[in-house]
């Protein structure tokens, strides 16, 4: 019995031995993609003598003085209105995009409509164009419509954007709510929104945060139609990092400075919901 023991313990512990070293391969991929949003940050808080050195010097004296250059405004317009205009675009569309995705999905996985599969992949064949082909029509139809340089039409633009990769998303995660509990509900007499709101809502929460977050990314990185679509008015955070670079050059303490504070709501909101977003996107959304 001792023997037949010792053996399966041989047999167990062989495969944690074998794993071990990709826990330091695990490692080394998040250093390497943590080591330029470090680097940024170092850099950030060095002045501009020390920012453009050949190579960079690691140990130069820490200060604060892009940050403030940034957050004043100095040689052109703050940052307050393009910071407001993405967060409204970013934050309208997103829940535009859940108001309809959810529903949407409930109707292709829950109470699944007829032909499906044409739907799903009619949502898909929206994401194969290429986004630049799209770009005149979209300028032309802001154009007549008198929309250039609006921030609504800027948020219709990205629900639609984001609307096919979320109803994807959000069919896995509803496909993997129990039936039981459905039936359950609709037994005691409850109607179609009270089961989406009490029943369905509750269940899925780990995929909407995981949803609502990845088109929240979406939208706040978006560049492409926000630089050809606005101007003045409801230019976004994107937009206004393009504008420094000037023809004077380009002064890497103050981008970085800009760079991080335009990726701390990113990645505050990824921080937030990363427990969300694990158990969501582990409920089927990438299998």
């Amino acid at each position: 019995m001792s023997t037949a023991t010792a053996a399966r313990s041989t047999r167990v512990d062989k495969p944690r031995k074998a794993w071990r070293p990709w826990g330091l391969v695990a490692w080394i991929c998040g250093l390497i993609f943590v080591a330029p949003v470090l680097w940024m940050v170092l850099t950030s808080l060095h002045s501009e003598p020390d920012a453009a050195t050949n190579p960079p010097s690691l140990g130069a004296p820490l200060t604060f003085d892009g940050y403030a250059e940034f957050f004043s405004g100095t040689g052109g317009a703050g940052p307050w209105p393009p910071l407001i205009n993405s967060f409204s675009a970013s934050i309208g569309s997103t829940v535009l995009v859940l108001l309809l995705a959810i529903p949407a999905a409930y109707a292709l996985s829950i109470k699944p409509v007829e032909k499906w599969t044409d739907v799903l992949f009619f949502f898909l064949s929206t994401k194969m164009m290429p986004v630049v082909a799209a770009l005149l029509p979209i300028y032309l139809v802001a154009q007549y419509s008198g929309m250039l340089d609006n921030i609504s039409f800027l948020t219709v633009l990205y629900t639609s954007m984001n609307l096919p990769i979320a109803v994807w998303l959000m069919r896995s995660f509803l496909a993997e709510v129990p039936k039981e509990i459905l039936e359950a509900a609709a037994i005691d007499g409850a109607g179609l929104f009270t089961i989406l709101r009490r029943v369905v809502a509750p269940v899925a929460m780990p995929g909407i945060a995981a949803t609502a977050l990845i088109c929240f990314i979406f939208s706040w990185n978006e560049l492409l139609f926000a630089r050809v679509l606005t101007g003045v008015v409801a230019g976004t955070a994107p937009v206004y990092l393009t504008g420094f670079v000037t023809s004077q050059g380009l002064f890497l303490a103050k981008v970085c400075a800009a760079a991080t504070v335009v990726s701390l709501p990113v990645l505050i909101a990824g921080f937030a919901a990363q427990d969300k977003l694990v158990q969501g996107l582990s409920l089927g959304a990438v299998k």
